[in-house]
């Protein structure tokens, strides 16, 4: 079974709107339903488990439910941080899935996520036991230690963008987490993140320039314009 958890418990204070940037609607539809209507149409996923922001959840029910998105089988709470919203969230699947089910995590304000990242995501960990959504680096990457200067770069070519979803049976992410507190690791930024501080190599499956995170208000002009261009491939035909 293919499982998918969307994080959708952030506040997205950088957006500077009282309603919280998962709400917001765009073009007349809550900006989350974009991205539950991507793995609604595909053909490949079974479930999806929303971790929603604490209050939220009646709305986030009740757009579900407008929208007939069925796949959705449980919205549970999310945590303060990142980390702790997936932990929350491989918790509750442990007690409805199988350990070596397939499962997605994606960023419910990533909402250009394509049919063809989520099925190379799922063949990819299927083949490697893991999958890290990707795109090259194009831009030169500089370091710096007082953000204004700069006497040191990276090899761009051997740097890769990190996106979402990121893919791993239940019971790599149920080990994954436990070893977290047992080691003390708190607070990473993604999975991927914390699979690497514990030593593990992660896969790159297929990523793409239009897979954005909708973080600032300019990211929503962006996201307004290629909605606009009417583009199928990004959904796939309702199912």
């Amino acid at each position: 079974m293919n499982v998918v958890i969307v994080t959708a418990s952030g506040r997205g204070t950088r957006m500077h709107q009282e309603v919280p940037k998962q709400f917001m609607p765009i073009k007349n539809k809550p900006l989350i339903i974009y991205t539950l209507e991507a793995f609604q149409n595909h053909p490949n996923i079974d479930a999806i488990l929303i971790s929603c922001l604490s209050g939220w959840e009646q709305i986030m029910e009740s757009y579900v439910k407008q929208y007939n998105i069925t796949k959705v089988k449980w919205i549970i709470n999310g945590a303060d941080n990142l980390q702790d919203t997936i932990y929350l969230a491989v918790q509750e699947l442990k007690e409805h899935c199988a350990t070596d089910d397939t499962i997605l995590i994606h960023d419910g304000n990533r909402p250009l996520v394509s049919q063809d990242i989520i099925s190379d995501s799922i063949v990819t960990c299927n083949q490697y036991g893991s999958a890290i959504a990707v795109i090259p680096c194009v831009e030169v990457i500089v370091k710096t230690t007082d953000h204004l200067t700069s006497n040191e770069f990276f090899e761009r070519n051997d740097l890769r963008r990190t996106q979402t979803p990121h893919v791993y049976s239940l019971g790599k992410l149920l080990w994954a987490h436990e070893e977290a507190l047992k080691q003390g690791i708190k607070n990473t930024a993604a999975t991927c993140d914390l699979m690497l501080r514990l030593g593990e190599t992660i896969h790159f499956s297929v990523g793409s320039e239009k897979n954005m995170k909708i973080t600032t208000p300019m990211d929503v002009e962006i996201f307004e314009a290629l909605l606009s261009l009417g583009n199928e491939e990004l959904y796939g035909k309702p199912r």
